[in-house]
């Protein structure tokens, strides 16, 4: 008997223990109704008790797919001034560094035995035109041969090759400007006697500049000619310049790897100079109505993405084809629309279905 007594006592003593730890708990659970009764209290999650997380709306911007390179840039057209004939200068007849238009004469050379030599085979093509002429005459009254009349034919032909080629000589005696530009800076003096394919100066054509840059060849599939680039200058700070791709090598360089694009950059106000190096953006694609989303409201899941839209109070687990990335900000391009509510951040901790509510920390 006493024995039964000791027992229910430490019984009782250790029910005494559990209420006084965990009696808070029970406490908690427990909540007095507007009748004075006792309830269970809400558990988080569930309609009467939403999850805080940071919601917002689906938005509308713009995305753009580029790949950065370097190149230089390049004259549109590019000369160096070099004589075909040997000769000595005579004149020159431009101002270092000023503008030149087409057929404009540039250089002379001393022509004084160039036009002696037209002269002559102008006066020769004289005399053979009449022999050919008196030979054609007695050919056809039967008093001369065909003999005669072949040699008369062939000497005129000679003498006519002969006026050609000394007329053209003479024409080589001036240098015109090939194309609308710049003249650079001279290397030759007059009096100098120059030789065939000896530098003179260069001629430039900067109305509109070319720009050469490489890509590597990971990237060939997208390249394209017609894409715009953006273009900027360590010589300008700040500037941007913007172009167009206008050709690419159809070989890649198996040196660098990489595939070579030329663009063109307009160049009115003669800020641009050929050789300044260029720091170039080449616009692979580019979307201005993309619909964006928080990067943090994606939730990997194996190989596809998901994140939560909040439907009447509810999170809803929707999937999603992702597809370009901008500064914290990802395009939706399948699952939701604009103007719909997502999870933005507090993803992680909901389950399909669960009530949310807007964190007043990430309202505020």
């Amino acid at each position: 008997m006493k024995k039964s007594f000791g027992i229910s006592i430490l019984v009782l003593a250790a029910a005494g223990g559990v209420i006084w730890v965990y009696g808070p708990q029970i406490r908690s659970q427990l909540a007095p109704n507007a009748a004075g009764t006792t309830t269970a209290a809400p558990r988080q999650g569930s309609e009467q008790a939403p999850i805080p997380v940071d919601i917002r709306p689906v938005i509308i911007g713009a995305v753009r797919q580029q790949i950065e390179a370097i190149g230089s840039l390049r004259s549109d057209e590019s000369v160096v001034l070099r004589p075909e004939i040997t000769g000595r200068i005579s004149e020159i007849l431009f101002e270092e560094g000023q503008p030149v238009k087409r057929g404009t004469p540039l250089l002379r050379l001393d022509a004084a035995i160039a036009r002696a030599q037209v002269n002559q085979a102008r006066a020769s093509i004289i005399l053979s035109r009449a022999n050919f002429s008196r030979a054609r005459e007695l050919h056809e009254r039967g008093a001369g041969t065909q003999r005669t009349l072949d040699e008369a034919l062939a000497k005129l032909s000679n003498d006519e090759a002969v006026l050609a080629l000394a007329q053209a000589t003479l024409d080589k005696s001036s240098i015109q400007a090939p194309f609308d530009g710049i003249i650079g800076l001279r290397q030759v003096s007059v009096g100098d006697y120059v030789n065939p394919g000896q530098a003179i100066a260069n001629i430039e054509s900067v109305e509109q500049l070319k720009v050469d840059f490489r890509i590597p060849e990971v990237h060939a599939q997208v390249i394209a000619v017609g894409q715009a680039i953006r273009v900027r200058l360590d010589a300008i700070p700040g500037a941007i310049f913007e172009g167009s791709v206008y050709a690419i090598d159809p070989a890649i360089d198996p040196n660098g790897r990489a595939a070579i694009l030329r663009a063109r950059l307009p160049n009115t106000d003669k800020k641009l100079r050929p050789g300044m190096f260029a720091r170039v953006t080449l616009i692979v694609e580019e979307r201005p109505n993309a619909v964006l989303i928080p990067e943090t409201a994606l939730m990997p899941m194996g190989r596809d993405v998901f994140a939560f839209r909040v439907i009447q109070g509810k999170a809803v687990q929707t999937r999603l084809h992702i597809g370009l990335r901008r500064g914290g900000e990802v395009e939706v391009l399948e699952g939701l629309t604009p103007g719909d509510q997502i999870v933005a951040e507090g993803a992680q901790k909901l389950r399909d279905g669960q009530f949310v509510r807007e964190s007043k920390l990430a309202g505020s």
